[in-house]
């Protein structure tokens, strides 16, 4: 069945209060790999607990505290569900995905000594490399890459050519954030652990766009962020097997993630995921992402993916078309487009593409090794999503042919 953006978009305010269009141009969003726009349906449940359910968790004896309980834990439930867990205790709220990264790299750093080695890409966004940059000096662990092929892809060849004997830690983005190459996940799990690694999936990219099954991948540690799955920001999840979360140490120390604690310095951890999720939690955000899971479930991903694909496809031969585009990743397995207009500034095509309505992402996406591979110092990157048309393909094309006439943005 395939995906109808039009109809969609009846579900969006972001369209439905601006009429499709923003400050008097057509509203043309092409940056859903930084945010996406958020469904009423999600909106309305973080609303349901602002508006009806208002109380702390796990602190409350009281039947308002009840439910509010009793919300949480079934958007637990819910995401587990979204990711094929196996019990819902394996599912840890976050702030989002950067905090996830640092839960894992600072809870895992008790498993490091020197000599170790974690294994990063050179394509990683900083949420998956600052971590291991920090925790490798602690431990004093050396950090490896695998190195990129002439399409700046991770390869399997290269993948097992960078794994050894010393490496504990693997940990890579399924869907890299600028290039939108995926990597097979399963395959690389289980050659990680061939070797005694932990794998840990950045899935930040990923779980908004293609079917997660930890399961069927077996990763020991997955991380997303809720905003840019149609969630609501400042919420996201870390995923472990319960195997990998009783041996990692708590990032954050506070109320309700102890069982006890004396003057004396005595403490007792918490159940999981409890001892994870210290001080008052973002409940309204839990609400929100547990529906957004249900929603991209209910459109089904294959139809998410078929779309991407049409409008990946269409923006790639339209840029080739224009004859004046340099396209960075024209075999990508997503629906993101990295491009730069020659003899133009990044930013100057994206403040241009702006003036015309278009939104559209520039610099260096937070992944800076990778301009070394690229040879530039920044791109534009359009990302698309489930509610981008076919007209927003033809518009973004069609602003990007004359885009060497920046300058009019900023005067006109």
């Amino acid at each position: 069945m395939r995906l109808d953006p039009y109809l969609l978009r009846k579900d969006f305010p972001m369209y439905s209060k601006h009429d499709s269009s923003f400050e008097g141009k057509p509203l043309v969003y092409l940056d859903n790999c930084a945010t996406s726009f958020k469904p009423q349906c999600v909106i309305d449940a973080c609303n349901h607990y602002y508006e009806d359910i208002t109380a702390n968790t796990r602190r409350g004896d009281y039947s308002l505290a009840h439910q509010a309980d009793k919300a949480y834990d079934e958007a637990r439930a819910t995401v587990a569900k979204f990711l094929n867990a196996k019990d819902s205790k394996e599912i840890v709220f976050t702030s989002g995905d950067t905090f996830g990264m640092n839960m894992a790299a600072y809870g895992l750093l008790p498993l490091l000594k020197e000599g170790d080695e974690i294994l990063l890409s050179p394509s990683e966004h900083a949420s998956n490399v600052l971590p291991w940059f920090e925790v490798a000096k602690l431990s004093k662990a050396k950090i490896t890459y695998v190195e990129l092929d002439e399409e700046n892809r991770i390869t399997l060849e290269n993948y097992q050519k960078a794994l050894t004997s010393k490496t504990k830690i693997v940990s890579l983005a399924s869907v890299g954030n600028v290039l939108g190459y995926a990597i097979d996940v399963k395959k690389f799990v289980s050659l990680a652990h061939e070797v005694g690694a932990l794998y840990i999936d950045d899935a930040a990219q990923s779980v908004a766009h293609k079917k997660s099954d930890v399961q069927d991948s077996d990763v020991d540690i997955l991380v997303f962020s809720g905003h840019k799955m149609l969630g609501p920001t400042g919420i996201g999840t870390l995923y472990g097997k319960m195997s990998v979360l009783e041996k990692m140490k708590p990032l954050f120390y506070g109320g309700e993630m102890n069982a006890r604690f004396k003057r004396d310095g005595y403490l007792t951890l918490d159940d999981i995921p409890e001892r994870f999720e210290a001080g008052t939690q973002n409940v309204a955000g839990a609400l929100g992402l547990a529906k957004a899971c249900e929603y991209l479930s209910s459109i089904g991903f294959d139809a998410i993916e078929e779309h991407e694909a049409m409008l990946r496809k269409r923006a790639i031969e339209g840029l080739k078309k224009n004859g004046n585009a340099i396209i960075y990743n024209e075999n990508s397995d997503t629906g993101i487009v990295t491009f730069n207009i020659k003899d133009v500034f990044a930013q100057d095509v994206a403040t241009y593409l702006s003036s015309k309505g278009v939104f559209v992402r520039s610099g260096q996406h937070c992944a800076k090794i990778l301009p070394e591979y690229l040879k530039t110092q920044g791109t534009v990157r359009a990302s698309f999503y489930i509610y981008n048309t076919i007209e927003d393909v033809d518009t973004f094309i069609a602003a990007c042919a004359t885009a060497e006439d920046f300058l009019d943005a900023f005067f006109s």
